[in-house]
């Protein structure tokens, strides 16, 4: 088993499908993607030397390269390795070094940086630029049949995002891809060669990822000419291809709604939005349907079970009748196909419907470990089931709704405090664009809810208000007992905040004050 195979079946019967387009220009169909393929995986282990089961990292923005250096990596039976082009130089190296990359495919933007932390590294032997005459001649070179794999063997690295101290590398096998691609036909969306998804979210992470079934398919991979999002760019894009999907973070889908371009924007080729990485609060859902229909489809997952645990799918959107259709789209939905969820207590024993504990997950979709690194496999796949780490709940009907990362629950006066329920009841307020509740050191509660607010354009929210709104909606030890407004909230590559950011800060005033 290879996932390359995947291009290889496509280019057989779709030769003349376009598969990668660069803004609106073709770059290449499925029988130029899949030569190029196979040419760069030829000259990886003719030119470079490189054996089979090798880590190759590719540190690029998105750009149609980053699709045929993948795919090029697993056509040599290598391990790719997809690094965000937005990290420090430091993580570059720090990537590197644990996961033995011996190459780098890079671009002219980044060369310099990765050239230099090569000239420095003890693996990393080669640094491969796009975009020049050597590249085109390297793709262009003897193409090689794709060598055949075990389904256990690495076929991804994937980074975690390291918010909470070094990233780990989650190893994903070809048996992992092959079931997160096939459960996205089960699950998500059934794709023809008419489809095209429109990577403006990073390839390195989760666009990528949905890259592959998008691929099996013969569909067109679109990659902005900016290498990333923008929302007039994305609106301007969609009326010229057809069955267009978009995987994004959920502040992604805000700022496509927020566009000045989105008054006169054409969104009927639009086929799907499907959006994860954090929640998405239920205002801004209502908001996303009003403006794009029933196109919506949640996902939550991690990059140890990629992409989706969890998915709430277009039907739920469109049930608008039913009795709990506002818990429901608050939810992310129901387990995928493939596997099994449940929750559990510190002592990893099931927890009735509706009662919060750690999200627990098994199925073929896991990963197989953390690279290199046994100790911290061990504690996540303990008894069977990768444990997330995030709070959540289960309903009788078998919908997960999340409270939180554990790290992020709040605990004031022995009472466990989800910020995610402070921060819906004050995006209710149109005076009220963002919102990030944490915990403030208290020396008699042990922590105080605090939360930092980004004001909406318009007549300025006060305190006073935000705190009547909670008086109205939760109970009164939950209500944030300070209100900081920003223009912005700190967030990482990945449009997560960085609530890690925030409680430092806290900690600093606190201790300025004493």
């Amino acid at each position: 088993m290879n996932i390359a195979a995947l291009l290889a079946k496509a280019a057989l019967s779709f030769a003349d499908r376009p598969a990668i387009t660069r803004g609106l220009e073709t770059w290449s169909d499925y029988g130029g993607f899949h030569r190029a393929a196979g040419a760069i995986g030829g000259a990886l282990r003719r030119d470079y030397g490189l054996d089979a089961g090798d880590r190759v990292a590719i540190a690029m923005s998105n750009r149609p390269e980053f699709l045929e250096t993948l795919f090029g990596i697993w056509y040599a039976g290598m391990v790719a390795v997809p690094v965000n082009a937005k990290l420090h130089p430091s993580e570059f190296a720090y990537i590197f070094a644990n996961s033995g990359a011996r190459a780098c495919f890079t671009a002219p933007d980044l060369a310099p940086a990765i050239e230099k932390l090569a000239a420095d590294s003890a693996v990393l032997e080669a640094v491969i630029t796009t975009g020049g005459d050597s590249y085109r001649a390297l793709s262009a070179g003897q193409a090689m049949p794709y060598e055949s794999r075990a389904p256990e063997d690495p076929a991804w690295l994937f980074y975690t995002s390291g918010t909470t101290g070094r990233p780990k590398g989650a190893t994903l096998s070809h048996r992992n891809l092959l079931i997160m691609t096939l459960t996205y036909f089960a699950d998500m969306d059934p794709i023809s060669s008419q489809d095209s998804v429109l990577h403006a979210a990073p390839l390195s992470h989760g666009s990528g990822l949905y890259g592959l079934p998008h691929v099996a398919k013969a569909a067109n991979n679109i990659i902005p000419e900016s290498g990333g999002f923008d929302a007039e760019e994305i609106l301007g894009l969609i009326p010229h291809f057809s069955g267009v999907t978009m995987f994004g973070a959920p502040t992604m889908i805000v700022r496509l709604m927020n566009s000045p371009a989105m008054a006169g924007a054409d969104t009927r080729n639009l086929k799907l939005l499907y959006y994860g990485g954090a929640p998405m609060y239920v205002a801004d859902v209502e908001q996303a349907l009003k403006i794009f229909g029933p196109k919506l489809v949640q996902i939550y997952g991690q990059g140890e079970a990629p992409m989706n645990i969890s998915y709430l799918s277009r039907q739920f959107y469109a049930d608008r009748d039913h009795p709990r259709y506002r818990e429901r789209i608050a939810s992310t939905g129901i387990a995928r196909t493939d596997l099994e969820f449940r929750v559990v207590d510190e002592n990893d024993r099931q927890l009735p419907a509706g009662e919060s504990g750690e999200v627990v997950v098994r199925g073929d979709i896991v990963m197989t470990g953390y690279w290199r690194d046994p100790e911290a496999t061990a504690a996540a796949l303990r008894g069977g089931w990768l444990h997330t780490g995030d709070i959540g709940s289960v309903d009788e009907d078998g919908f997960l709704t999340l409270l939180d990362r554990s790290k992020d629950m709040i605990i004031s006066g022995g009472t466990n405090i989800y910020p995610r329920e402070i921060e819906e009841v004050l995006l209710r307020h149109d005076g009220v664009r963002e919102v990030s509740v944490v915990g403030r050191p208290h020396k008699d509660w042990g922590e105080e809810v605090v939360a930092f607010v980004v004001r909406a354009e318009g007549p300025q929210v006060a305190a006073q208000t935000l705190d009547q709104l909670c008086l109205d909606h939760i109970a009164r030890f939950k209500r944030p007992k300070e209100y900081f407004f920003e223009t912005s909230l700190p967030k990482n590559n990945y449009g997560k905040v960085m609530k890690n950011d925030l409680r430092d800060r806290l900690a600093v005033d606190t201790e300025t004050a004493d």
